[in-house]
């Protein structure tokens, strides 16, 4: 019989680049997180490197699109190897449905192969790599341009496809009237910006960037001429960047220290199934599933600042007179951490995801919109069986929240202590159900999600 390998050879088997294996060696870390934080360093000081010297007033938009475009290829090289080619050929196989499709199809041609060829994949890596333990995940990727091209496309049959009239002043702020060129939707796809980590965009939101015209578009959006500048304000990134360079600081150091003191693992132990209280339940449910965040908060946050450091993100100036660079942000730490409503901790989350599904589901569902946009997000994530116990329950304790805020809230207004009583009793319960609701998505596996529904138990 075989030897079977040693765990910490497991810990490092990455499909991309081996170069820095000394590096995930000394540290610790499996070789795929090493080369996925890398390149979004990397890209960090490629995206400085382009909004200074790619500027669209020294360079062609051409150019611009395909730098980016060829940064982003490689980074997807790098970090996942020939694991990239699903990424490739999906996009070839839906660039070639978007100039062959009448604009009365093209969005559901699109819809239908790109959330398929992503299913497929999702499938393939639980029933043939046994739930991803042992290769790379590269369906991060996958996930992103699969937003990327159906959003693409809903936009441009709305754009080429419907009336003027029948359609929401979002919808037709975003429709497109011309198809893209291959190197404008190759560069949309793939740009070094986001294909590692997001965020999905606005196609035309990215090409305004690209030609140089996002921030005055923003500018005249919102009437600077109104928030008291008497000339066309030149805003710069880099206050926003590294604020949000801190935030990412500080999401890997309890990364680094309270993610790994409470591992998801400690909700199926024995002392915490058989022996714990009913109360010390749910309050270490609570710790576990808050040191679960700092990954996504690290994450999302770096690839936030990765887009504004190269000048794209911009979303206007706020009340007080200060530029904002949230177009792309994906969270709002703190309306998720102080969150009284299930709506606003979701609202909150992974906002850019939660904008496609109202692009592509919820605003265009026949029927059922709620119920149909968490299936549609439970899909898009994977099939792996905690995803669907977690957007499952979610329908429902959307449904009860919604219910309970119209018919109790009213009762508390009265007064400001009343108030106050009762936005500490809906933060209590909308964290407490986020986690019970949240934690089978981190479990994956269906056995230890049964076995905490039932330790949750009174």
């Amino acid at each position: 019989m075989a030897a079977e390998p040693s765990p910490s050879s497991l810990a490092y088997r990455t499909t991309g680049s081996t170069l820095l294996h000394p590096v995930s060696d000394l540290l610790g870390i499996p070789l795929d997180q090493v080369n996925f934080v890398a390149c979004q360093l990397f890209a960090l000081l490629a995206a400085f490197w382009f909004r200074i010297y790619l500027s669209p007033e020294k360079t062609s938009s051409a150019i611009r699109h395909a730098f980016a475009a060829i940064f982003g290829i490689y980074f997807v090289i790098f970090c996942f190897g020939w694991y990239s080619i699903h990424l490739f050929v999906l996009v070839l196989i839906c660039y070639g449905i978007l100039i062959t499709s009448s604009t009365h199809n093209v969005h559901r041609y699109s819809f239908v192969v790109a959330m398929g060829y992503l299913t497929v994949c999702h499938i393939s890596r639980i029933y043939i790599f046994h739930y991803g333990i042992l290769t790379t995940d590269f369906s991060g990727p996958l996930m992103i341009v699969t937003q990327k091209i159906t959003t693409l496309a809903f936009q441009i049959h709305d754009g080429l496809g419907r009336k003027t009239e029948d359609l929401t002043p979002e919808q037709l702020r975003l429709a497109i009237k011309v198809r893209p060129s291959f190197l404008e939707y190759i560069s949309y796809l793939l740009n070094f910006l986001s294909v590692i980590a997001g965020p999905c965009s606005s196609y035309k939101d990215y090409v305004a960037f690209i030609e140089g015209r996002h921030i005055h578009m923003k500018l005249l959006e919102m009437n600077w001429k109104q928030k008291g500048y008497s000339s066309l304000p030149n805003p710069s990134p880099t206050g926003a960047v590294m604020h949000k360079l801190c935030i990412t600081l500080v999401s890997l150091f309890f990364f680094l220290t309270l993610t790994k003191a409470y591992p998801v693992t400690c909700l199926v132990d024995d002392w915490f199934v058989n022996e714990a209280s009913f109360l010390s339940r749910l309050c270490y449910l609570y710790i576990v599933m808050q040191a679960s965040k700092p990954k996504y908060y690290f994450a999302w946050t770096l690839a936030d600042a990765v887009n504004n450091a190269a000048g794209y993100g911009f979303s206007g100036v706020d009340k007080n007179g200060n530029f904002c660079w949230n177009l792309l942000s994906n969270l709002n730490i703190w309306k998720i951490e102080t969150a009284t409503s299930f709506k606003m901790y979701i609202e909150n989350w992974n906002i850019q995801t939660a904008i496609w599904l109202k692009c592509v589901c919820y605003e265009r569902a026949p029927c059922f919109p709620t119920a149909l946009t968490f299936i549609l997000s439970a899909l898009w994530h994977g099939v792996y069986p905690g995803y669907y116990f977690t957007f499952l329950t979610g329908i429902l304790v959307t449904l009860a929240a919604r219910a309970m805020r119209t018919t109790c809230r009213h009762f508390f207004l009265s007064s400001e202590t009343l108030k106050t009583a009762y936005d500490v009793i809906t933060w209590a319960s909308t964290q407490l159900a986020v986690s019970y609701t949240v934690a089978p998505f981190v479990m994956l596996a269906v056995e230890p999600a049964l076995t905490l529904y039932k330790s949750t138990e009174l």
